[in-house]
């Protein structure tokens, strides 16, 4: 709410505020950033509900009347198990977001408050390790697996750790950045008055510094949910029989199973994207309170 001293001047009467180029000209490049990120979108949607012959031959149009279908998705749910990759996108997700907050919140705790031989090194390690490409890993990572006896194998649930394994390794650096930036700027008065209370160090950690670090731990969250979500070349490697695969995985699937059937690709990439929409609309207070958080207190 405006205060007295913070409140414009009143405008003389029929003298209209001066508009400045400089606000429109960025309020128009805003406006054609946000329709070329938010019309490819739409574009799949419209031809998801298209029948097959007008996506060829009118693909900007909208569908409506005899051009409307929902073929699409009925041909995807009959095709494919659509509902039991769900279940092991949701499996997977799930335990990479738990293992990775929890080992993450650990490894920035300790770094963050304790003073050790190696500390600097290993936060120096920790930093290089988020310049490395997945591209460059996977081989060994994928031989390791392998002399584990957990990839190749009819276990639904050893392909799941399979894939559940190196996407916490992958996803660990960036969260351990992200909490100790949070941590290290939080008051070390709370932990000490904790302390003399009779707390143990796991005590103030979940007592303590989890409730006030939420944002981040939240964001932290959010973030490694939404990326193992969305993974496929971890999931093209280790996921090898049907009764594994996740969404992503079975998009990839869909989209060789279906040759030039655009309608029923458009219906596949929009039933993958939709639940990271709804995750992403009901959280993003949550990735950019965080997110804010970390930069500030970091």
């Amino acid at each position: 709410m405006r205060t007295a001293d913070t409140r414009e001047p009143a405008r003389p009467h029929g003298v209209r505020r001066r508009v400045q180029p400089g606000k429109v000209l960025i309020y128009l490049v805003l406006s054609f950033w946000a329709v070329t990120t938010v019309y490819p979108f739409l574009w799949v949607i419209m031809n998801s509900f298209k029948v097959k012959g007008l996506i060829r031959s009118d693909s900007f149009s909208v569908p409506t009347g005899d051009s409307f279908t929902l073929d699409n998705y009925k041909t995807a749910f009959d095709r494919v198990d659509i509902s039991g990759a769900y279940k092991n996108s949701l499996v997977i997700s799930a335990a990479v977001t738990v293992v990775v907050v929890l080992l993450a919140g650990f490894a920035a705790y300790g770094m963050a408050r304790y003073q050790f031989r190696g500390r600097n090194a290993l936060h120096s390690l920790i930093i290089a390790s988020m310049m490395f490409p997945v591209f460059s890993t996977i081989i060994p990572v994928f031989r390791m697996m392998f002399g584990w006896h957990i990839v190749n194998t009819n276990s639904v649930a050893l392909s799941q750790l399979s894939v559940i394994l190196p996407q916490i390794a992958g996803n660990l650096s960036f969260a351990i950045v992200v909490l100790m930036g949070f941590i290290r700027g939080l008051p070390i008065d709370l932990e000490e008055a904790a302390y003399l209370e009779g707390y143990n160090i796991y005590q103030i950690f979940f007592k303590v510094i989890v409730p006030i670090a939420k944002p981040s731990f939240a964001t932290v969250a959010i973030f490694t949910f939404l990326w193992s979500y969305n993974d496929l070349f971890t999931q093209m490697f280790f996921l090898r029989y049907k009764d594994a695969f996740t969404i992503t995985r079975l998009l990839n699937e869909i989209t060789s199973i279906a040759g030039v059937n655009y309608g029923l690709m458009a219906a596949a990439v929009v039933l993958v994207v939709v639940p990271v929409l709804v995750v992403y609309v009901f959280l993003q207070k949550n990735i950019i309170k965080g997110m804010t958080a970390g930069a500030i207190k970091g």
